[in-house]
């Protein structure tokens, strides 16, 4: 927590950009959605000669490649993936292409179904050329809600944002989200690219940026500024959301910190710990002050913690959710411990692991 608090809003000075940026997009099936993506990323307000676009289709089954396609006259590059064998991840493979196709010295990697300000582009380029990271986490947060559910889900996935910002402020670069984050081309090729850690369907951000920290430790940073935030939506239903969930969990074990899984099992047990005291207070009341007390300290602590994230993000209105958020929270992550690195599971009409 501590982590977060440490990261200041960087002072970014006028500058006269000079770095060639590749936008590279993974999309599969986003039909509803890329345009908008397109348009926005289209509106930034960095030089048009210092920007290329490119779009990675992976094998969509609807409109999404001729949307794209659309956009030629705009100078946005469509690459399809074209795989005549299997992989279990096929967004890794995307990226690799778009990688190796791009050129660019700074990759920025964002969702196709992601919104962003005009100056988001700038902002990275900006703190990029100023403060000279080979890695720049940025941040991420859900909006447009329409349901109670939706926006239990944006204060949650403040909460991991914050988590991921916090490492970063320790100097423990272990968390990240693959819809905001930038790093230098020759970096990637450095630390040898997504071997070793292709063989899972997610990890194209995190175990990517646990590589990139082993080698240069301290010059990864997270962007604390407003007009660095990629938008994005929360998962409609339960089963979407605990699916993405599981995705996320299960690169768990591939982490190369072994006390960052160390830390996770500990909260893992620590909740654990909470629905057995639920369960024996019905028996002894010894346990049922223990669960106060426990779920007590839980509560505080997420709640000074969310405060300032939340503020971050203007939506501090969220926090008011925490008391019903908090117990969900305890179900949740006892669940998603347990099934996250043990069962295939369904991701954009593919089984994966």
């Amino acid at each position: 927590m501590t982590g977060w608090f440490r990261i200041k809003r960087p002072k970014l000075q006028p500058v006269n950009f000079s770095t060639k940026v590749t936008v590279m997009v993974a999309a599969r099936n986003e039909e509803e959605k890329i345009a908008y993506t397109i348009d926005d990323i289209l509106a930034q307000d960095y030089p048009k000669h210092l920007t290329e676009i490119i779009f990675v289709d992976d094998h969509s089954t609807d409109r999404t490649s001729a949307i794209i396609r659309s956009y030629a006259d705009r100078s946005v590059k469509l690459l399809q993936l074209n795989e005549d064998k299997p992989l279990n991840s096929y967004k890794k493979k995307a990226i690799a292409e778009a990688i190796a196709l791009s050129t660019g010295e700074l990759m920025v990697a964002t969702d196709a179904d992601c919104r962003m300000g005009p100056q988001w582009l700038s902002t990275i380029v900006n703190y990029y050329e100023t403060h000279n990271p080979v890695m720049i986490s940025s941040p991420v947060a859900f909006f447009e809600e329409n349901s109670l559910f939706e926006r239990l889900q944006t204060l949650e996935f403040s909460y991991l944002i914050g988590i991921g910002a916090a490492f970063i402020g320790n100097n423990r670069a272990s968390t990240c989200n693959g819809a905001n984050l930038a790093y230098r081309k020759d970096v990637f090729y450095e630390v040898g690219g997504f071997k070793g850690i292709d063989e899972l369907a997610s990890g194209d951000d995190e175990l990517l940026l646990q590589k990139v920290a082993v080698r240069h430790a301290g010059k990864i940073g997270f962007l604390k500024l407003p007009e660095a935030i990629v938008y994005t939506h929360a998962k409609q239903n339960l089963r979407e959301f605990l699916s993405q969930r599981r995705r996320w969990a299960s690169k768990s074990t591939k982490y190369k910190d072994k006390r960052i899984v160390a830390l996770a099992v500990t909260m893992w047990l620590y909740n654990v710990t909470l629905l057995v005291n639920a369960v024996m207070s019905f028996y002894d009341v010894y346990f049922f002050k223990l669960l106060l007390v426990q779920f007590a300290f839980k509560l505080v602590v997420e709640s000074v913690f969310l405060f300032s994230i939340t503020s971050f993000f203007k939506r501090m209105n969220l926090v008011v959710l925490l008391f019903l958020l908090s117990p969900l929270h305890v179900l949740y992550l006892v669940y998603i411990g347990m099934v996250g690195n043990s069962r295939k599971y369904i991701w954009k009409g593919r089984t994966v692991r």
